[in-house]
C-alpha cells in the first residue's frame, strides 16, 4: 500500500473522532508530520501538542483503542467506498479553494475530472411545476456535458438527479454516510448515481442522517459547483443556505421564478430581488459559461389530431386527471388512456399520483 494511501486511512480515522474537523486535523498533521504519526503518538505527546482540548483528546484515546483502521479500510474498499484527501490530485479543485473544505471525502463512483459542474437545489415539498423544471434543467445541463450536483433529498433534488441521469452525470452530496440510503425511498436512485457519477460525503460510512449535518453538506454542494440554481424555496430553507454559501465563495446564483401566491416561491423571488439571475430556460444558465446546449438529432414525435388535442390540454404545472381530459377532449376514456401512454413513451408527458398527467418541460416546446 502506498504511503499516500496509508496516510489517507489515518486521516479518515482521525476525522472519525467526534470534534476533530478539518482545522484540528490540519493542526495535528502539521505538528506530528503526518496523520499516521499523529494517530500513533503517545498519550503524553498528544496532550502536550495542545492541538486538542481535553474532551476531544480523551475521545481520540478511546477511539483508537476500539478500531482496526486497516480492517475498516478494507471493508470500505470491498463495498466500493473510496477516500480522497486534500492532498490528492483528484480532489475537486473548486471545492479545494473554499473555506473549510473537508479534509477527507468519502465517495462511491467516480469523482469528476473537470470543473464543469453546477448545483440545482430546492424544496423538499416541491410542486409538480418545480419538479418538472428541475427534471428539465438536470437533463439538459447533463446533455450539455455539465455534471449536475444536488443533495439526493426528496422533492427538487430527486427530480434533478433523475433528469441528469437520463442524459449524463450527476453528483449526490449526502448528509450521512455514502452507504446510508437517506431518504430511504431513494436507495435505488443513490445506487444509480454511484454508477453514473459520484455519491460524496464528509461523514464516515455508517453515519446516519442528522439535521445538523445538512447545513454542512450544503457548503460542499456549493463548493463543488461554479454556480447554484434554486428551484422553489421557502423564505427559510436549506436551498437558501446553499445559495448563501455560493455567494460567500463568489459563485453564481440563479433562481427560477414561480407563482407569487406560492410559499415555495418566496425564497427564490427574494434571491431575484437581491441580484440572483432570473432564469426560465437552460440556455440562460449555459450562456453564462459559454457552453452550448447539445441536442441529439433524433426524430421529433409527430402528433395525430387527437394526440395534439390531449397534449394541448396538459399543462406544465398542474397535473390533470383522466376524467377531466376525457371531458375536455371529448374522446372516450380508452382512447385518452392510449394517447397518454404514447405521449409518455414519446417523452412529452409524465404520470403523477392518482392517474394525473403533466407535460414534460422541454425547451422549444
Amino acid at each position: 500500500m502506498s504511503e499516500g494511501k496509508v496516510d489517507k486511512i489515518y486521516q479518515a480515522a482521525l476525522q472519525m473522532v467526534s470534534g476533530i474537523g478539518s482545522a484540528h486535523l490540519k493542526s495535528l498533521i502539521s505538528f506530528f508530520g503526518s496523520a499516521e504519526l499523529a494517530w500513533q503518538a503517545s498519550k503524553r505527546d498528544l496532550f502536550l501538542c495542545k492541538c486538542l482540548d481535553d474532551t476531544i483528546y480523551n475521545k481520540l484515546l478511546i477511539h483508537r483503542e476500539k478500531i482496526d483502521i486497516y480492517k475498516l479500510a478494507g471493508e470500505w474498499e470491498k463495498r466500493g467506498i473510496y477516500l480522497c484527501s486534500l492532498n490528492d490530485l483528484e480532489y475537486p479543485k473548486l471545492l479545494l479553494n473554499t473555506f473549510n473544505a473537508p479534509y477527507v471525502l468519502y465517495y462511491r463512483g467516480m469523482l469528476p475530472t473537470h470543473e464543469n459542474m453546477l448545483a440545482i437545489v430546492g424544496a423538499r415539498h416541491a410542486s409538480p411545476y418545480g419538479k418538472n423544471i428541475a427534471t428539465m434543467l438536470g437533463a439538459e445541463l447533463a446533455e450539455a456535458g455539465v455534471w449536475v450536483v444536488s443533495g439526493a433529498a426528496r422533492g427538487i433534488d430527486t427530480a434533478v438527479h433523475k433528469g441528469a441521469l437520463t442524459k449524463g452525470y450527476t453528483v449526490a452530496v449526502l448528509g450521512c454516510g455514502v452507504d446510508v440510503n437517506y431518504p430511504p425511498e431513494n436507495g435505488k436512485l443513490i445506487s444509480h448515481i454511484a454508477e453514473c457519477g459520484a455519491v460524496i460525503s464528509e461523514y464516515p460510512p455508517g453515519t446516519l442522517a442528522h439535521p445538523g449535518h445538512f447545513p454542512a453538506r450544503n457548503r460542499i454542494i456549493s463548493g463543488l459547483s461554479r454556480g447554484v440554481v434554486v428551484v422553489e424555496a421557502a423564505e427559510k430553507s436549506g436551498a437558501l443556505i446553499t445559495s448563501d454559501f455560493a455567494l460567500e465563495e463568489g459563485r453564481d446564483v440563479f433562481a427560477v421564478p414561480g407563482s407569487i401566491f406560492s410559499e415555495s416561491s418566496k425564497g427564490t423571488h427574494r434571491l431575484i430581488k437581491q441580484g440572483a439571475k432570473l432564469i426560465d430556460s437552460t440556455a440562460d444558465i449555459l450562456e453564462e459559461y459559454n457552453i452550448g446546449l447539445l441536442r441529439e438529432k433524433g426524430p421529433v414525435m409527430e402528433l395525430s389530431t387527437e394526440e395534439e388535442i390531449v397534449y394541448k390540454i396538459l399543462t406544465y404545472d398542474i397535473p390533470i386527471g383522466i376524467e377531466e381530459i376525457v371531458m375536455k377532449a371529448n374522446l372516450n376514456p380508452a382512447a385518452v388512456t392510449y394517447i397518454l401512454l404514447q405521449l409518455e413513451l414519446g417523452g412529452l408527458a409524465i404520470e403523477h399520483s392518482g392517474k394525473r398527467y403533466l407535460r414534460i418541460a422541454k425547451e422549444g416546446i
